[in-house]
């Protein structure tokens, strides 16, 4: 099979969805000068294609008690116990994110606690006590100056475009 490549239509499409995942598809049509039905059959073809994997609720963590949000970095002993720790890793709850990372360490995981000492409890007693973790290095996020999704070539958005 091919594979699709994204037109500029698809690309406004995924601009749209990106920035507001619950965009109507009518104003979205309008916006690419297209039908509703058009806007449709093109999401739900790039769902199919795995272009788009679904949309999702994005919950504040400091919202619900997740006061703290850190970065560590995990060492394996072994390269072939690296599924081993993934599996381990996938039953942490306060685990958000697991990279596979090039450099001194193997993995870069992130995470959110109610507070330092919830921290130190999964740092100590849950994630440094995997067999195959040899060592973890431990950064803790001050402040989130940036969040957004995958940037997506297509539209202008309305803040860009005001500063030129």
């Amino acid at each position: 099979m091919p594979k699709y490549q994204i037109d500029a239509t698809d690309q406004k499409i995924l601009s749209f969805l990106v920035n507001n995942a619950r965009m109507p598809f009518l104003e979205i049509a309008r916006e690419c000068g297209v039908s509703g039905a058009a806007i449709h059959q093109r999401v739900k073809k790039m769902e199919n294609l795995g272009i788009i994997t679904g949309s999702r609720l994005l919950v504040k963590p400091q919202s619900i008690g997740l006061n703290v949000c850190a970065f560590v970095a995990i060492s394996i002993a072994q390269a072939n116990r690296y599924q081993e720790v993934i599996d381990a890793i996938k039953k942490i709850p306060e685990v958000v994110e697991c990279h596979f990372v090039t450099g001194r360490h193997a993995l870069l995981l992130k995470l959110f606690c109610t507070n330092h000492d919830h921290l130190m409890e999964i740092l100590i007693n849950t994630i440094q006590n995997i067999p195959g973790v040899l060592q973890t290095e431990t950064m803790i996020s001050l402040d989130q100056s940036i969040e957004r999704q995958v940037w997506v070539k297509g539209e202008k958005s309305k803040e860009s475009s005001k500063k030129r």
